[in-house]
């Protein structure tokens, strides 16, 4: 098996590589046996990211039974498929799924304006909302005020959804306020908390286990599977986050708001 895919990189490489399309340079590679990853970077940057959301749409819009689910991420998106349905003599399922990829990627398309939403998300920051805000404010030598100015400042991307349903990871936070996870996780992080990692920000859509600095917390509920849409967010949308005291947070709590 991996001098077959060997031979494919081989034979490959050239179109692998920089050419004239918008999406290169990528590289494809297996994930196990039934899956294959479409990765144009390390890095998180807006351009990159539209590459994904764009190869994401093509796929998508194109209906292909064989494809049973697609995973996008910062930069790579992640093509499951049944194996079963693409047995070939000659060729792998592995070899027949990165030429069609090749064949997406070779189409003369340029990047679109996406459609996206702008949606502000209220949060409190107040102490008893922001177990972590204390770290913080000593590490970085910041006010409480500053910190909430900073992270209220700008809008985030959507990058990605993840590592649990309607988990949106958010980017980028100013550098002035980005923290390293914490080296020991929470066993239970409450749900709608607002944190920050590294140079990402994200809300826990729900109660669940979790290592992020957590600077706040919403009321907003921003998950629910009973919706049409489980996720209040789509990939490449744009959050603004903005203060609310405690009291605030409470009327939101009581469909007073």
């Amino acid at each position: 098996c991996n001098d077959v895919i060997l031979n494919f990189f081989q034979k490959k490489a050239k179109s692998l590589f920089p050419c004239m399309s918008h999406y290169h340079p990528y590289t494809i590679f297996p994930l196990g046996d039934s899956a294959l990853t479409i990765e144009f970077s390390n890095a998180i940057e807006l351009e990159t990211n539209q590459k994904v959301l764009q190869l994401f749409q093509q796929i998508c819009d194109a209906k292909i039974p064989y494809i049973t689910d697609l995973v996008p991420a910062y930069s790579s998106l992640t093509v499951y498929y049944d194996v079963v349905s693409l047995h070939r003599q000659k060729q792998t399922a592995f070899e027949l799924m990165a030429e069609m990829i090749e064949n997406f990627t070779e189409e003369k398309r340029s990047l679109q304006n996406e459609t996206s939403r702008l949606i502000e998300v209220p949060v409190c920051y107040d102490i008893a909302y922001a177990p972590d805000m204390n770290k913080l404010l000593k590490e970085k030598n910041l006010s409480a005020e500053e910190v909430i100015s900073i992270h209220t400042s700008r809008n985030y991307r959507v990058y990605m959804l993840g590592f649990v349903p309607g988990f949106a990871y958010l980017g980028e936070v100013d550098e002035k306020i980005a923290m390293p996870r914490r080296q020991k996780p929470r066993l239970s992080v409450k749900g709608g908390s607002v944190g920050i990692a590294e140079k990402q920000t994200g809300i826990y859509p729900y109660e669940t286990p979790g290592g992020w600095q957590i600077i706040g917390c919403t009321p907003l509920e921003v998950f629910n599977k009973t919706w049409t849409h489980p996720s209040l967010f789509n990939l490449g949308d744009e959050v603004k986050f903005y203060s609310i005291t405690a009291d605030e947070f409470k009327d939101y709590q009581r469909g007073n708001t």
